[in-house]
């Protein structure tokens, strides 16, 4: 049995499980179709977002430094063997590292599909190419963060270049089932415009609360240095700026609702609202007990989930349709769509 066996040991199992799960689908890789591209980008969104969770785990049982260096755990080794932190908090940081591997992968299996599918999709290609880069710029970050014995800066780029491998993953969920053409806008200017405010504002939420992690107790490791802030006052800004965007979304519910915008646009909203206030009640519960571990990690969980709740709305405003024979649609100025991104239904 494989209980009680060296950690390493369990890695080796995962990935003889993981080679034998990769042949099983190999037909879905090589030879995709839309659904099974679907699938495979549902799976990249997935994995990036779910890294980030992993991460906060190694954060709040201060695992940070159970591998002292990078891209080795120790000077010695590449596996967890002679640190100084504990077996468990090596473990968990190992394990952290491990899943990059994994995220890798199937980035580099959705860029094989996207090369793969018929008829040839540029668009695809390109977006299915970014997020391979963003994983293994993720590694350097960690190996920085490493460096800086987990300083907040590095700690918070970390997290937030993992936010925007996730707009790719995303955008490439929703546009490999459209035709490649013109974007049309499904919804009304102002709504558009307001799910679209949503994305940057979000973000900066986002940041907020990687000031708040840095300014907080869990730092990674005991001697993790710590952002001289009142940790209060950034509290409270990234409050202010959660409660912004709950507005926003109240009011494209409310436009949604009344000027009757497609069934996709109003499911949305409605997901992103359920998402907020699950969020919201997370957040503030979190605060009123002093940021017990557990609520931390389900606070990332959730700022994830309503990041990808957030960039769905946006990406419902819009689609992407085939060109007629009276001539194409007009296309809806976007900054997105001028770098490959814009979005999709």
């Amino acid at each position: 049995m494989l209980l009680g066996q060296p950690f390493w040991v369990w890695q080796v199992a995962l990935a003889v499980l993981g080679v034998v799960v990769l042949a099983l689908l190999a037909r879905t890789i090589w030879q995709p179709t839309t659904r099974s591209l679907r699938w495979w980008a549902l799976g990249n969104i997935v994995v990036n977002s779910g890294i980030a969770v992993t991460g906060a785990t190694v954060r709040v049982t201060s695992s940070g430094l159970g591998c002292s260096e990078w891209p080795k755990c120790t000077p010695e080794s590449f596996v967890p063997v002679g640190v100084e932190h504990a077996a468990l908090n090596a473990a968990i940081e190992f394990g952290n590292r491990t899943l990059t591997f994994l995220v890798l992968a199937v980035g580099v299996i959705v860029l094989v599909a996207a090369v793969r599918t018929r008829p040839k999709r540029r668009d695809l290609v390109f977006m299915a190419a970014i997020v391979p880069v963003g994983v293994l710029g993720q590694g350097v970050v960690g190996g920085i963060t490493v460096w800086t014995d987990l300083h907040p800066a590095a700690v918070g780029s970390h997290f937030v270049l993992s936010t925007l491998v996730v707009i790719v993953t995303v955008a490439l969920y929703v546009r490999c089932r459209e035709p490649q053409g013109p974007l049309k806008r499904t919804v009304t200017r102002p709504l558009h415009r307001t799910a679209t405010a949503m994305v940057p504002l979000g973000l900066v939420l986002i940041v907020a609360g990687t000031v708040v992690t840095g300014t907080g107790p869990h730092g990674g490791d005991a001697a993790a240095p710590r952002w001289g802030f009142d940790l209060e006052v950034v509290t409270r800004i990234h409050s202010v700026l959660a409660w912004a965007v709950s507005a926003l979304a109240v009011a494209v519910v409310v436009m949604a609702i009344a000027t009757r915008a497609p069934q996709v646009v109003r499911r949305q909203a409605w997901l992103l609202i359920a998402a907020i206030i699950v969020q919201g009640t997370i957040g503030y519960v979190q605060y009123a007990l002093h940021l017990p571990e557990w609520l931390v990690v389900l606070h990332v969980l959730g700022s994830t989930v309503t990041w990808v709740a957030i960039l769905r709305l946006y990406f419902a405003t819009t689609e992407r349709t085939a060109p007629t024979a009276s001539g194409p649609a007009a296309e809806v100025p976007d900054a997105a769509g001028a770098a490959g991104l814009a979005p999709g239904r």
